[in-house]
């Protein structure tokens, strides 16, 4: 078995803060991608310069970021309006080479180690401020700067309550950041802590798919990093490690297998509790990301401890789902009935309820090398190209607007919203790892367009006001972690801009200053 390329796995699944530091560096493993880029960089320079003078706003998308006016038509996002030539953002980047080369085409070693300790402070300034006002409850609450945990006194109120299972997220999440700061005396301090005071024998009901990806991911993680002979971050190992972090993955685990019983599809329940099980009053209805985003966690487990169980049920999920998949599309809705098989949610989308369904059928086959899983993603693939890519043929060319993914009916395909979320943006990054770098790159640019004008990807941006209709960002890594991506596939230093841009925001935009401690998410 090679650990490595299950460590690498794991950390790029749960990139968020390490990815944004590996950036920065400029660090990261070369991965050797050697793919042809005809999609010329210096095209991008004038898409993300502040916008000066702007034209009224239009119906359509690309053209509300810069451009002419457009008219929306069935067939495409939209298309050039009589009076106007057809163009699309990125043909206002011709001519512009040199600026492009003036700003884009080095990072200096000096602005590398800028950034490197502008990362750094950034994470020390929340770990450590978590550590002296919240350990050992989950998280900071950075406007009051003090800890918290499950809200025990509302049990409806999931979004606390599926992430915050009183057991010390936080240092759990941290671990591998530590040890990607170079920090490994901190980084075992931090292990012998969780050791010594995590219990994970709890009266909290969490969300599976938040504690498989958060706490189990983290403690195996972990455990790879402290065991793994090859030492990828060195021989951060310490005497009297005795598997615990391993063992309390294998608890963990053994309290979520509930959610996978009595249910007449192999479809897990969405929520359990850590102590009793699944809830009395559970609802029977889940997302496809939620139950279709198991399998990585759950299947290297089960290969570290020698029982099949775990990767078992994962698998056995991610079949029942794709086996509901429309006939005539090919496409899956995002919320399902785990009794009947009947899709509640007939939206299909890269977003929210779907997102990482995608993402862990492709980085399960680069983990395991199960030929089922690649089959399944390549057909996933295609669907969504012929169902929800709205605009051009090409990226890099054509008459038209740059493709853009939109929301759709999974049975007819058609446009069901206009509008798509920030976890969409990790799309670039997975179109890399299965070597679309050409489609990856004007894509991100989209994204990153977006980022630019507000400081920060809205929760949900309306492509066709050209306007957020959710107007809040809860630190989402998706965009970092295809910066990422793309950049260890071309190695241009523009993706280093675009992770000092990133990181200059968050410290703007998403930091609270309470005396000297705490920070506070973006509103």
């Amino acid at each position: 078995m090679q650990w490595r390329s299950i460590l690498v796995g794991l950390v790029v699944l749960r990139l968020s803060l390490s990815c944004m530091l590996w950036l920065a560096f400029g660090l990261g493993p070369s991965w050797g991608f050697n793919f042809h880029l005809g999609f010329n960089l210096h095209k991008l320079d004038l898409l993300f310069r502040e916008e000066k003078e702007t034209e009224p706003r239009d119906n359509s998308w690309s053209e509300r970021i810069h451009g002419p006016r457009y008219e929306e038509t069935e067939t495409t996002c939209a298309s050039a309006g009589e009076e106007s030539p057809k163009r699309s953002y990125l043909s206002f980047f011709d001519g512009n080479k040199d600026e492009y080369v003036r700003r884009y085409s080095s990072f200096p070693d000096t602005l590398k180690a800028k950034m490197k300790d502008m990362a750094k402070e950034m994470f020390y300034f929340g770990y450590d401020n978590y550590m002296k006002y919240a350990f050992p409850e989950d998280e900071l609450n950075p406007i009051d700067c003090e800890g918290r945990g499950p809200d025990v006194q509302n049990p409806s109120n999931i979004n606390i309550n599926d992430v915050l299972g009183n057991y010390s997220l936080t240092l759990i999440d941290t671990l591998d950041t530590l040890l990607v700061l170079g920090n490994v005396s901190e980084f075992q301090r931090a292990v012998k802590l969780v050791i010594d005071t995590v219990s994970f024998d709890k009266d909290s009901t969490v969300q599976v798919f938040e504690a498989n990806i958060r706490i189990l991911g983290s403690l195996i993680s972990a455990h790879i990093l402290l065991t793994d002979p090859k030492h990828p971050f060195g021989n951060v190992g310490f005497e009297g490690y005795d598997n615990e972090l391993l063992h309390l993955a294998h608890d963990l685990a053994v309290r979520l297998l509930p959610a996978f019983e009595n249910t007449s599809t192999g479809i897990p329940y969405p929520r359990v509790n850590l102590k009793n099980g699944v809830p009395p009053d559970s609802v029977n209805e889940t997302c496809t990301a939620g139950a279709g985003s198991l399998l990585v966690e759950f299947g290297i487990l089960s290969r570290l401890i020698g029982d099949s169980t775990f990767e078992w049920v994962a698998r056995r999920a991610v079949r029942a789902l794709w086996n509901l998949r429309s006939n005539e599309t090919g496409l899956l809705g995002n919320v399902v009935n785990i009794q009947t098989g009947q899709w509640v949610g007939k939206q299909s989308g890269l977003g929210a309820g779907m997102d990482s369904f995608y993402e862990y059928l492709l980085k399960s086959y680069i983990l395991f090398g199960e030929k089922e899983d690649y089959r399944m993603f390549t057909a996933a693939y295609e669907s969504i190209q012929n169902h929800m890519r709205r605009g051009r043929e090409s990226c890099n060319e054509g008459e038209g607007d740059p493709p853009l993914y939109v929301n759709v009916n999974m049975f007819s395909g058609e446009i069901m919203n206009t509008w798509i979320d920030s976890l969409q943006a990790f799309f670039p990054g997975l179109q890399v790892l299965n070597g679309d770098v050409d489609d990856a790159i004007c894509l991100h640019a989209f994204y990153y367009a977006i980022w630019k004008r507000f400081g920060a990807l809205p929760e949900r941006y309306n492509w066709q006001l050209q306007a957020p209709d959710v107007l809040f960002y809860p630190l989402r890594p998706e965009l970092v972690e295809s910066t990422y991506l793309l950049y260890q596939a071309t190695k241009n230093p523009f993706y280093l801009h675009v992770g000092m841009d990133i990181l200059q925001s968050l410290e703007k935009n998403a930091k609270w200053e309470y005396h000297t401690s705490c920070f506070r998410f973006l509103h």
